[in-house]
């Protein structure tokens, strides 16, 4: 498993340049990011190489900022490469929260971050489906 740092944002002109500046600031390199955003606020989930740090200074610059266990998997990087993953959850019965992908420097296949909600139960599936599951330093020094 590997650590997210998810924070709410207001959806106003300038507030993702200074989460972004803030951990520039500290030398907080950003390796994935999503964000969803509603009419006022946002949910930025960031995938950092140094997460504790990340957490910390965002806690003192007064943002809202929570710290997730997820699973950053490798699927085969050819058309149905992430559905076959994906039933194979189904298939077990494990309900998928969320996910987005990113792109890595020395990998064959699609990365992609995947919050589950029994990740103790979906671990063994994946790997049984011969999928990669990289742990924090692989994905942390991408």
């Amino acid at each position: 498993m590997i650590k997210q740092i998810s924070l709410f944002l207001e959806n106003k002109k300038g507030r993702l340049a200074y989460v972004c500046r803030v951990l520039a600031n500290e030398q907080i390199n950003i390796r994935a990011l999503s964000i969803a955003d509603t009419t006022n606020f946002g949910v930025l989930r960031l995938i950092v190489n140094n997460p504790e740090k990340a957490y910390e200074v965002l806690q003192k610059n007064n943002f809202a900022v929570s710290m997730t266990d997820v699973l950053a998997m490798e699927v085969p990087d050819v058309p149905g490469g992430l559905a076959g993953a994906l039933e194979r959850l189904d298939q077990a019965a494990i309900n998928v929260e969320y996910m987005y992908a990113f792109l890595g420097k020395t990998s064959h296949g699609a990365l992609v971050i995947i919050r589950v909600e029994n990740p103790e139960e979906a671990i063994p599936v994946i790997r049984e489906a011969g999928i990669k599951l990289l742990d924090g330093d692989e994905v942390y020094s991408l």
